[in-house]
């Protein structure tokens, strides 16, 4: 059966039917499951986290669900992203593009929207625009940073969420009545090359994070009371799961409405290199790096040669040369997005 006719089909299912599992709850109902179809969520990042989180909303039938990824769907992903299979990876589609292919076969009732684009300051207010909640499935603080200042500005909630190895966590943000990404994350910036990347990511550990993200999602969309202030940490191969009573940083520079990453202040620097296919990447929070422990921290991805000068490795057919100054070189590219996105995942944000 076609597309077109199974949505022709599905329009004549009503919302009792298709959510009555849903709205039996007392804490969602019929008027909760009405709030829901309202609902416009972006989800930033459709990666492990995105679609565990998109594929919950959409069937929890959120009204309107935009999906914003930079990326392709490639084989690694298939272990632990539950959007894409191996055609995907074999028609080279980008993620933004695969979820929403797959979305609508879930749910044709409702609005779907996949964006290819690499969120940043030129773009934010755009990609965000009209919606009512923010969903964090990004792999690098600086874009994290860009959304928490948007928020903020905006006065809307956003819910943090990052995995890595066999632990994760999870926080909700609302503004005015929580504390910040950027009171969590004080301004001593070093470089981060534990990375999924490098070690690795146990499947179960975005299925349990993002699952819990998407539960927070519909509590704040129905108005629940029961909505988070706490910051979530789990381990699950250690069978670990904490709690921390969080407060607000008093010099926080975001709660004082200084929007540093939005107002492209803080961040990433990239500059085209003239007839060479490269981009050097310049992080001003990355002032020194040890190549030794950055070559130990990437021998997983491959062959590191280090010397006291510089460090090369090649990821993704892209050569990469960084510098004790934590300036990078990407090669083989002349696309600014990738090389930011190369230097989150390998060097640190």
């Amino acid at each position: 059966m076609k597309q077109v006719e199974i949505a022709k089909m599905m329009k004549g299912i009503t919302m009792i039917d298709r959510y009555s599992r849903q709205t039996i709850l007392s804490v969602v109902g019929t008027e909760g499951q009405r709030k829901l179809a309202a609902g416009k969520v972006l989800i930033a990042g459709c990666g492990a986290l995105g679609t565990v989180i998109a594929d919950a909303l959409v069937r929890a039938g959120i009204g309107k669900v935009r999906i914003v990824d930079r990326d392709f769907v490639e084989t690694h992903n298939l272990q632990r992203q539950i959007l894409y299979n191996e055609e995907d990876v074999r028609d080279q589609l980008p993620k933004a593009m695969a979820a929403e292919r797959h979305l609508r076969k879930v749910n044709s009732s409702v609005e779907i929207e996949g964006i290819v684009a690499d969120i940043n300051y030129t773009n934010i207010e755009k990609l965000a625009a009209g919606v009512d909640l923010i969903m964090d499935g990004l792999d690098n603080f600086e874009t994290r940073g860009l959304l928490n200042d948007f928020c903020l500005k905006h006065q809307i909630p956003w819910i943090y969420g990052g995995v890595i190895a066999t632990s994760g966590m999870t926080m909700n943000i609302i503004p005015g009545k929580t504390p910040c990404l950027r009171c969590l994350h004080l301004d001593s910036y070093e470089t981060r090359t534990l990375t999924c990347e490098t070690a690795g990511v146990l499947n179960a550990v975005p299925f349990i994070i993002g699952s819990l993200q998407s539960s927070e999602a519909i509590k704040i969309l129905v108005g629940s009371d029961a909505v988070s202030r706490d910051l979530l940490s789990i381990d699950v191969w250690e069978w670990k799961f904490r709690r921390f009573k969080v407060g607000t940083r008093p010099d926080c520079p975001a709660c004082q409405g200084k929007f540093e990453y939005l107002d492209a202040r803080f961040g990433m620097k990239t500059t085209l290199l003239c007839g060479q296919q490269s981009v050097q990447v310049i992080n001003p929070n990355v002032k020194n790096v040890s190549l030794d422990k950055l070559a130990k921290d990437l021998s997983p991805v491959g062959d590191v040669n280090c010397s006291k000068f510089m460090l090369r490795f090649t990821v993704d057919a892209h050569e990469m040369v960084v510098f004790p100054d934590g300036r990078a070189i990407v090669k083989n590219t002349n696309d600014e997005a990738i090389a930011r996105g190369l230097y989150s995942k390998y060097i640190g944000a």
